[in-house]
């Protein structure tokens, strides 16, 4: 087995917020459908085990495909046992390594939901990140999972403590392998009207990515779409060829747009493999 840092191994994405409702699991799967249909060999990791939304994706996909018959893609997936108390025993952090690990070898790419809440097992998988993706909602009150606010001046006071938990982990990547962590904030569910409070999200949000080293993509839209596919485990990506759709519509058009984009932003879209 490679060792950490050492040889080839798979690009390693983190799926990171410490707020609940941002699209977390929805972005983890559609990142990991669209790289198994963009030709990559795909690991998937669930260590939000308290909620356990990505593993009933990955359930209700596998079932799908076990009714239809359908040869839809599927990762290969791992999920981690919850803990009770922030701390997970070292036999568990010890688990999460070994799989990565494994991942690295096996695969050409690693997908890792994390939960919600600051924990040593979600440290741990952020230190493991390449690139680290974080879907906010475009409001202010989900822009405070990235810094608190002055709401009167309307001005950033401090990087919150989960900014401040990826500037520590982005230290222990580099010490332990000299690597570093791409940080990617995505924009979920952009208004397409114009307002007061998203002109001031966009002018704090570039306000600190300059300050603290992250990239913003516009992320996924407001779709009932979304929903509906969670159910049957499917993603914008499969509409067509596992519904036998004739045609797609202007929206589900876009949003597979909005998908590649950030398989194109993360750098790991190969168009000469295969076609979104």
């Amino acid at each position: 087995m490679n060792k950490m840092g050492q040889g080839r191994r798979a690009h390693v994405i983190v799926v990171g917020n410490e707020k609940g409702g941002s699209g977390k699991s929805t972005t983890a799967m559609h990142i990991a459908v669209a790289l198994l249909k963009d030709g990559h060999s795909v690991a998937t990791i669930d260590i939000d085990a308290r909620q356990g939304t990505f593993s009933r994706y990955i359930a209700n996909r596998e079932r799908f495909i076990s009714v239809s018959n359908n040869a839809t893609e599927m990762p290969a997936h791992f999920q981690i046992d919850a803990i009770e108390d922030g701390t997970a025993p070292e036999a568990q952090l010890e688990k999460l390594r070994y799989i990565i690990e494994g991942a690295w070898v096996n695969h050409t790419a690693v997908v890792i939901d994390a939960p919600g809440s600051d924990n040593t097992m979600s440290r741990l998988a952020h230190s493991f990140a390449d690139t680290l993706v974080t879907p906010i909602n475009d409001s202010l009150i989900d822009f405070d999972v990235l810094a608190h606010v002055d709401g009167a001046k309307m001005r950033i006071l401090a990087p919150s403590h989960y900014s401040e938990m990826v500037w520590q982990q982005k230290k222990v990547r580099a010490d332990r392998d000299g690597g570093s962590i791409d940080w990617i904030v995505l924009r979920n569910r952009i208004s397409s009207l114009d307002s007061h409070n998203a002109r001031e999200v966009d002018r704090l949000v570039k306000d600190l990515s300059k300050r603290i080293g992250f990239r913003t993509v516009p992320g996924l839209s407001e779709r009932v779409i979304f929903r509906e596919l969670f159910l049957v485990g499917l993603t914008i990506l499969d509409l067509k060829d596992a519904t036998g759709a004739k045609a797609l519509s202007p929206s589900h058009i876009a949003a597979r747009q909005e998908v590649l984009s950030i398989i194109t932003a993360i750098g790991l879209h190969r168009p000469d493999v295969a076609a979104l």
